[in-house]
This record gives C-alpha cells, sequence and structure tokens, in this order.
C-alpha cells in the first residue's frame, strides 16, 4: 500500500503541472500488476530461432542423406565403343570341342577302298547267295552257286554270307591278320589257309551268316552235295558231289589236318 499511495501522489502532482485530464480509474487500477518488459537476451532469440532451425535442416539433409543416396546409386557402366569388326576372333585352343578334324588324305586316281575290297571279295552285311553283284558271289564255282540256291529255296531260308570268293592278295591279308593274333603262321594256319591251298580263292567254299542257315545244311545238306569239311568251322561248306548218293565225308578236325593243305 505505501507503493500505491505514493504512485498515487505522483500522478495528482503531474495533473497539477499539467492541468491534464486525469486517468480513468481503471487504468489506475491498483490491482494489476505493474507490467515488466521482456529479458532483452529472450526477445532478441525469437526471431532468429526459425533460421538456426532452418540452417541445421539444410546442413542435416547436406550432409546425412548424400551417403544414403550415393550407397543406392547403381556404378557406372563402362561403355566400349569398340565397333563389331575389331572384335578378335575366337581361338581354337581356347575351345577344342569347335574345333574341325582333321581332313582325310585325299584319294588317288582309280578305284575307292571300300571298291578294291568288293573287287578282291569282301562282302557287305546282309549279302546273300543271290547277290551277283558282288564278285565274291559271282565268282564261285557255278555247281556250287546253284547248289546254295537250290538248298536256301527249298529251306525258305535266306542264305547270307560271310565270305566267298576271295582274292589271293585278300586271303594273304587274312593270313597276315591271323599270324598276328595267334602269334605264329603255325597256330594260324589252323584257321586261314595260304593263298596257294585256299578253296576260297579257287571259288569253291563259301562261309554262312547265321545259325539257322547253318544248322539247316549241316542237317540237309548231303541232299545238295553240300558238306560241311572242317568241325572247328562249322560255317564253312564245299560242294561234294558223291554225297549226294554216299552222304558227306567225315570232317577235318581243322585244316592243318587237310592233304590238300599241304602242297
Amino acid at each position: 500500500m505505501l507503493e500505491s499511495g505514493a504512485y498515487r501522489r505522483r500522478i495528482e502532482k503531474r495533473i497539477r503541472a499539467g492541468n491534464t485530464a486525469p486517468p480513468s480509474l481503471v487504468d489506475m487500477s491498483f490491482l494489476q500488476p505493474v507490467s515488466r518488459a521482456p529479458l532483452p537476451f529472450r526477445t532478441s532469440l525469437v526471431p532468429v530461432l526459425p533460421v538456426l532451425a532452418a540452417v541445421v535442416a539444410l546442413l542435416c539433409a547436406a550432409g546425412c542423406s548424400a551417403p544414403a543416396v550415393a550407397s543406392t546409386q547403381a556404378p557406372p557402366v563402362a561403355v566400349s565403343h569398340a565397333s563389331p569388326a575389331s572384335t578378335a576372333p575366337e581361338t581354337p585352343s581356347a575351345h577344342p570341342s569347335r574345333e574341325r578334324p582333321a581332313a582325310a588324305p585325299p584319294q588317288l586316281p582309280g578305284r575307292t577302298d571300300e571298291a578294291r575290297d568288293v573287287a578282291d571279295g569282301h562282302l557287305p552285311e546282309g549279302a546273300t547267295i543271290a547277290d551277283d553283284d558282288y564278285p565274291a558271289v559271282s565268282r564261285l564255282d557255278p555247281h556250287l552257286r546253284a547248289a546254295l540256291r537250290a538248298a536256301s529255296t527249298d529251306a525258305g531260308i535266306e542264305f547270307r554270307l560271310n565270305s566267298g570268293w576271295r582274292s589271293a592278295a585278300y586271303q594273304e591279308q587274312l593270313l597276315d591278320e591271323a599270324v598276328a593274333k595267334y602269334g605264329s603262321r603255325t597256330a594260324a594256319s589252323r584257321w586261314v589257309a595260304t593263298p596257294a591251298t585256299s578253296p576260297h580263292v579257287s571259288g569253291d567254299a563259301v562261309d554262312l551268316a547265321g545259325s539257322e542257315a547253318t544248322a539247316w545244311l549241316a542237317e540237309h545238306g548231303a541232299r545238295y552235295g553240300l558238306c560241311q569239311v572242317f568241325r572247328n568251322e562249322p560255317w564253312h561248306f564245299e560242294l561234294r558231289p558223291g554225297a549226294v548218293d554216299r552222304g558227306c565225308p567225315r570232317q577235318y578236325v581243322d585244316p592243318t589236318h587237310d592233304p590238300r593243305m599241304q602242297r
């Protein structure tokens, strides 16, 4: 109250001095607290705070988000400007499976190897006694060939041949192969005769292919004069005209027991 009384006296003194109208009682309410000015420091920070917030946001955006963006960025792709023609061709050594096989040696003028083999008596698989196109058949003894064809017709079996007529050169080749296989000429002679003694070279023998034809001729061949000659070669047949009346002669154990081979 002392402060309020002193304040009132100052106001009245000013009124008397300046003859001004006295303030309203509302303005002079002694119940209103005395307003105090805000502190200069706090007032000066109010307009600065938004600016600081904006600066912090910019700094954070530049310093914090940049690594994240960089980490998701795809690495640069190197673009080649070389033309297709400048690409180096693949070498055969890098791809062995793509290498071309070596070229076959050129054939000399004349018959091919297959033609020479056929001309020397070689027969392809499946050839029969009816195949006169092959020298192995056409150069057989005519009586032997006729007897075989008659037996094939009566049996209702196609007589396939492994061998028929052979040239002397082909017989010599077979003998050399037998010597290499069995280790000596003596051992080989049980299976292959010399060109001078072989009935194949003279056109007097055939070697049948297939067990059916062999079994049928073994039982019925004598009626046609066709006989097995060697026990170790049941496929080997020759013509024995006397067998039609007297049956086939006794077989030799192997060609080394045949007197014809002793020449």
